[in-house]
């Protein structure tokens, strides 16, 4: 019998199916450029972790890639007889296995108890984290571990980095053990029924699903999904929510293909993807997307952020996973049709948002409609700023009474069949101005990238050769999806671009 991962136990939690496929066809599987982010982030937090529970540096490390498996139990044991923190501590049980993030001991009456505290890197406590803090205290206790209690220490996006590498109260602690040693007989039957599937020749017949990214994105599920009937209009090109009535006409009918879904279990917006990916011709409302957009007169000005998030904050001020904008691009139009662009890129490593601030509003000037695309992720940051610089409150907020969105306007007049039930910029410029596309960017292609590339650019690794590559990169990145919203505007509008 295999000992199993805590992480295999999490994944079966999740599917039986990803459990074998982990166990017995690993190569499968391709996590996303989230994921891999969400594990580079795990580990700084992790990090962090430690020097806040252990400030004098006493504690012991465990490095199971260097010593080993059974080096590292044997270690563990060994070290449960002194009192000092421990990091990775490691045990087993028949058929698991599993490492503790952190191990505090306990004296009380002469004798040394320990405290077990898992680190996330989520704000909050979720319940697979409490299936989580199941399988580790029942380990440790079947380890023979005098436990006595375990507790989760997730972040605390409200608290403020005062700057100097202090990060004390990044982290806040839950305490699970109640709920989590009542869970062990069900943990005792999670390892068994874990070990049954990984016994067995198959893999499991399970259907993706809701499952396949809940609580995690699955790795495999590009090969399950596969392995399925492939539809050529699949169902999750319908926008919005989907009907119980829908949702149960689908479970009875095993549909898969949009053209077979009734028109009377479909919305106007679903109706009119249905329609539109049928007849394979765009649905363009031209005069009602020119109606909705008349009363903004020129001169118009075309506004787009790129940010960034660290859930270690490394700017004085800042808040875990708050988002900072780093960049913008914006269009302004004139009365006489002369378009002009404005740009904001700072890469040097210090705090941009201030001068971000100052050289927005300067571009912006102080009237003219703002038009963006998805109006919320834009006013959001201009209102973060004002709250952080107040002395730049007025004209910040100002900004937002001018804007105007345009992603509700498309949503109501323009659908064509490429969309694939997506009205992201991405999917919409393509098909109204078929000369323009993100694909032949160089580099930063999407927001994704956008971040990745500032976060290497930041880097003291980054050569200066490539930092001005990046820099390029992002400002042509960000100015076309400045001019794609122009380029909207005019098609909804009418209006023809002086070239």
């Amino acid at each position: 019998m295999r000992a199993l991962s805590k992480s295999k136990l999490m994944a079966y939690r999740q599917c039986s199916k990803r459990l074998w496929l982990e166990v017995h066809k690993p190569e499968l599987r391709e996590d996303s450029a989230s994921t891999q982010a969400s594990f580079t982030v795990g580990y700084q937090v992790g990090d962090i972790a430690q020097q806040l529970y252990d400030p004098k540096g006493k504690g012991v490390l465990i490095d199971v890639q260097k010593e080993g498996f059974d080096a590292a139990f044997t270690r563990t044991q060994t070290l449960l007889g002194s009192a000092q923190p421990i990091f990775e501590a490691g045990f087993r049980t028949e058929g698991a296995l599993a490492f503790a993030d952190i191990l505090l001991p306990v004296k009380k009456g002469g004798k040394t108890s320990w405290r077990m505290v898992e680190v996330k890197s989520s704000t909050s406590v979720k319940s697979y984290h409490r299936d989580d803090a199941a399988v580790q205290s029942y380990l440790a206790l079947a380890s023979k571990v005098t436990l006595t209690g375990i507790s989760l220490a997730h972040i605390d996006s409200s608290w403020v980095y005062p700057g100097s590498g202090d990060y004390n109260g990044l982290l806040v602690e839950e305490d699970l053990t109640e709920d989590a040693f009542s869970q062990h007989e069900e943990v005792v039957r999670w390892i068994s029924d874990a070990q049954q599937v990984v016994a067995k020749k198959k893999a499991p017949k399970v259907s993706t699903g809701p499952h396949c990214c809940d609580p995690y994105a699955c790795g495999f599920f590009a090969h399950c999904k596969s392995q399925e009937p492939q539809a050529e209009m699949p169902l999750d090109w319908l926008p919005g929510r989907v009907s119980n009535k829908l949702s149960a006409f689908i479970q009875a009918n095993k549909t898969i293909e949009l053209r077979d879904v009734p028109d009377e279990l479909l919305n106007e917006k679903q109706l009119r993807v249905k329609a539109v990916s049928i007849a394979g011709k765009a649905y363009f409302d031209q005069e009602g997307a020119a109606q909705a957009l008349a009363q903004h007169k020129l001169p118009a000005y075309f506004m787009d952020f790129e940010t960034i998030q660290f859930a270690v904050p490394i700017w004085k001020g800042t808040r875990p996973y708050q988002q900072i904008p780093f960049q913008f691009s914006v269009h302004r139009l004139t009365r006489t049709g002369k378009l002009e662009q404005q740009a904001f890129l700072d890469i040097t490593g210090a705090d941009p948002s201030k001068a971000f601030a100052q050289s927005l509003i300067a571009a912006c000037d102080e009237r003219g409609p703002i038009f963006v695309y998805n109006a919320g992720f834009e006013t959001a940051r201009i209102r973060e700023l004002a709250d952080r610089f107040p002395r730049m409150a007025r004209q910040l907020l100002a900004l937002n009474e001018r804007v105007v969105d345009l992603l509700p306007v498309a949503r109501e007049h323009y659908y064509h069949p490429s969309q694939k039930g997506s009205w992201s910029i991405k999917a919409v410029l393509p098909a109204l101005c078929p000369d323009l596309s993100y694909d032949d960017l160089e580099g930063v292609q999407n927001g994704g990238m956008a971040m990745d590339a500032f976060k290497e650019a930041l880097s003291p690794k980054t050569s200066a050769v490539r930092k001005a590559e990046i820099e390029r990169q992002l400002l042509s990145y960000c100015e076309l999806d400045t001019y794609a919203m122009v380029r909207m505007w005019a098609a909804f509008t009418r209006n023809t671009l002086k070239s």
